[in-house]
């Protein structure tokens, strides 16, 4: 895959393009592989809205549809913009007009921000350098766009994990991104291999490696629902699962299924720790044998 990338990219004027669109699929696939895993617990899934009273997985997926022309115009710029600080704030507007077509699409309702932002410096990371396509090296390059100002983002958005950043003092969203990922790439992308070496099935190795994210994340977005307690609880029961098995054993999914309620008793979701699954899969997606074809 990298030495068709490479070849096609230095060769084909229309690399750019078609290179884009297809990073685009990969991350709508993503997304909508992490609200299809099942059973998630607190988060939408195929079988439950979770702790969510306005979201379900319909909604999640046409919102994830709805989004695939803003990650391929994100892709577009990372590969075509070379200059980092003019690439931060093109990508940012990007983003922002992709929150508009999420909220147009959804009528309102905040399906994705989260993972318009961790996605979208990925999918642009990415699509910037196809000769290293590792995990690690695409959360890298991440991180440096991050780190990087835009003049033109609002200083306040009003968002809620905005508001649990400056009340609990965590990184959220944007410090994990700026510190590259470091819990896609530490926690649950090594999470999902050892599952898998293990003889784990598919969907438990994903449901490990969301718990393993949520284990120790600092979720704004459980923390902006039920504040400090909320999270340890859901912290606590999320190791809990994994000590005894995880997802692919009889105790672990009792466990599972002991959190999911608990979680939707306390009216909070681990959205945070989705957004950081989806960003797992998408980066795993890649290191698969498909070439990323550049060819229309």
């Amino acid at each position: 895959m990298r030495d068709n990338l490479a070849m096609s990219t230095a060769h084909s004027p229309r690399a750019a393009p078609d290179l884009a669109d297809r990073l685009g699929e990969e991350v709508v696939g993503a997304l909508i592989d992490e609200v299809t895993l099942a059973p998630k617990p607190g988060l939408v899934d195929i079988r439950s809205r979770g702790a969510h009273h306005d979201l379900d997985w319909k909604l999640m997926c046409a919102s994830a549809l709805a989004l695939q022309p803003t990650f391929v115009e994100l892709a577009r710029a990372g590969r075509q913009t070379r200059h980092l600080p003019v690439l931060r704030e093109r990508i940012g507007a990007i983003g922002r007009e992709g929150e508009a077509r999420m909220l147009d699409a959804t009528r309102g309702v905040n399906t994705h921000r989260g993972a318009i932002w961790a996605l979208g410096l990925l999918v642009t990371a990415a699509a910037r350098d196809t000769a290293d396509r590792s995990p690690r090296g695409i959360a890298a390059r991440a991180g440096s766009i991050a780190r990087l100002p835009d003049r033109h983002a609002p200083a306040q958005t009003g968002n809620k994990g905005e508001q649990a950043c400056r009340d609990y003092d965590v990184g959220g969203a944007r410090g994990q991104a700026q510190a590259g990922f470091p819990h896609v790439v530490d926690i649950a992308l090594p999470e999902l291999g050892r599952s898998r070496e293990r003889g784990d099935s598919e969907t438990a190795a994903r449901l490990n490696a969301l718990l393993a994210v949520m284990a120790s994340l600092d979720d704004t977005c459980v923390l902006a629902r039920g504040g400090r307690s909320a999270l340890a609880e859901m912290q606590d029961g999320a190791r809990r699962v994994l000590a005894h098995g995880g997802a692919a054993r009889l105790d672990g999914r009792r466990h599972l299924k002991a959190l999911d309620r608990r979680l939707v008793e306390l009216h909070v979701s681990p959205g945070g720790a989705a957004d950081l699954l989806a960003a797992a899969l998408f980066l795993d997606r890649l290191q698969g044998d498909a070439p990323l074809t550049t060819n229309a």
